[in-house]
Formats: C-alpha cells, sequence, structure tokens
C-alpha cells in the first residue's frame, strides 16, 4: 500500500473515532465498536485514569463515561500521521466539552492513538490521552 494511500486510510479511522468519542460524549458508546480491534491486545489511557487491557475493559471503559455523559463534542486538532506497514500512529490534540452527570468538563488532551490495518481497514489498537484530575474527580464524585 502507498504511503499517501495508508495515510489517508488511517485519518479516515481517526475521523471515524473522533465521531464516535462525539457520540460516546452524548450517551452512545455503541460507535466505539466499529473503530477498535477487538483483541486482546488492545489498551487505553484514557484522561480519568487507569489501563484498560483488552477489548472488553476498552468497550467498558467507554460505555461507564458513556453512562454519565451527555451535552458533548470531541474534536481533533494538530494532527499527524505515520504510517510503518501496517501499523500507524496518530499525534492528536483532543477538544473536548462535555457533562457528566450535570458537571461541564472542558480541556485540550494530547492524544496518541495507534491504528492496525486488520481485515482491509484501518482499526485502533491504543488510544493514550493526558491525565485529567478535574475528570477523575467528577467520576469519582458521581460514583461515590
Amino acid at each position: 500500500m502507498a504511503i499517501k494511500q495508508a495515510e489517508d486510510g488511517v485519518r479516515a479511522a481517526s475521523d471515524g473515532f473522533y465521531d464516535a468519542l462525539t457520540r460516546m460524549a452524548n450517551g452512545d458508546a455503541q460507535p466505539m465498536s466499529a473503530c477498535w480491534s477487538h483483541g486482546d491486545d488492545v489498551t487505553t489511557m484514557h484522561p480519568i485514569g487507569g489501563r484498560e487491557v483488552g477489548w472488553d475493559e476498552v468497550e467498558a471503559s467507554w460505555q461507564g463515561v458513556a453512562d454519565v455523559a451527555e451535552g458533548g463534542e470531541v474534536r481533533p486538532s494538530d494532527r499527524l500521521v505515520r504510517v510503518f506497514g501496517d501499523t500507524a500512529y496518530e499525534l492528536v490534540t483532543e477538544n473536548a466539552s462535555m457533562s457528566l452527570g450535570g458537571e461541564q468538563i472542558d480541556g485540550a488532551y494530547r492524544a496518541t492513538n495507534v491504528y492496525r490495518f486488520d481485515d482491509g481497514e484501518w482499526r485502533i489498537v491504543h488510544h493514550h490521552t493526558d491525565l485529567d484530575t478535574e475528570f477523575v474527580e467528577v467520576l469519582q464524585r458521581l460514583n461515590a
């Protein structure tokens, strides 16, 4: 696959992921399923802290936020994509705004996304975002 074609494919996968993130920030985590590889090797490190390993944990983390999120939007900016064979990474700033259990959260987070070309499609295998202590505190209050 030509590098330009691969980079375009990763950008399209990224667009789908950020659309899914916005849906999650409005209470619907289901679209995440189409963006991700579903293997035991997928991982996340969210602004809410912790580390999830394997699709079951990753999916549960998205659902946990979706259960308390509404009125949100997550938009990427300042993207940089690099492709190495069937693997790619993206550096991006996530500009996020949402309400969690009635508490407004706004932030700009540095993020790294890792993609793998699986069955003819680019899918996410890792997502890592800056930790946000305010985000963590809000979720702790909601879960108390």
